[in-house]
Parts: structure tokens; C-alpha cells; sequence
């Protein structure tokens, strides 16, 4: 991301991240993965090496990993929630470093000031 130098330009872009920032439906701080089993059953046809895929998602509470499995018909509803959410944190980190930006920029104009002691 590009951080434009003049104050009036760092303003906007700050403001239209902030207005963007609002989420658009149900947000997901996990990951999708796709898993491959054997489910133990005798003449199952995973036993001969075609093993049961499955869909879970992984996520952190407290520094331990969890897991939960998601069915096939929420899937692609479970990727759009994890994109929102990815979205979310670039643009989050997006106004963190335009917020510093113009903190960095009043300081400096500040200091540019006539008559300053």
C-alpha cells in the first residue's frame, strides 16, 4: 500500500479504509482444510487406500488448536466468512499504518511552522 505524503490524501484514505471496515456478513478467524481418513472399518474401501476426505476448520483459543468439522453443503458459505475475515484484518492493518502515518506527518509539520520557539 501506497501512503500518500500530503495530509489531505492521508486523510481520505484513511476515511474511505474506515468506512470499508464495516463487516459484510458473518466473519471467520480460521482456517479451512481439507482432511483425509481411514475410518477403521473392516472392507471399508479406505482400507485399500481410498480414504474419506472431510472438511474441518482449525482455529486457536487460548494456545491450543481446535477443530470442527464442516459439512459439504456449508463450504462455500465457511470461504466466504474466512475471506470477510481476511479482509477485515488487511484492511485493519491498513488503517493502523495510515493512522501512524499521519501522526508522523502532524509531527512534521509542526516542526516546519514559522515563529515556532
Amino acid at each position: 500500500m501506497k501512503i500518500p505524503r500530503h495530509p489531505t490524501p492521508l486523510r481520505r484514505s484513511l476515511e474511505s479504509r474506515i468506512r470499508q471496515y464495516a463487516a459484510r456478513g458473518p466473519v471467520l478467524a480460521a482456517s479451512l482444510v481439507q482432511i483425509a481418513k481411514h475410518c477403521g472399518r473392516e472392507g471399508c474401501r479406505c482400507q485399500s487406500g481410498l480414504k474419506h476426505v472431510g472438511h474441518y476448520i482449525t482455529f486457536a483459543v487460548a494456545g491450543k488448536t481446535h477443530t470442527v468439522y464442516v459439512p459439504k453443503d456449508l463450504i462455500g458459505e465457511v470461504q466466504a466468512w474466512i475471506r470477510e475475515h481476511k479482509r477485515m484484518k488487511r484492511l485493519g492493518q491498513e488503517i493502523s499504518q495510515l493512522s501512524i502515518a499521519r501522526i508522523r506527518r502532524h509531527v512534521q509539520d509542526r516542526r516546519k511552522r514559522p515563529g515556532r520557539p
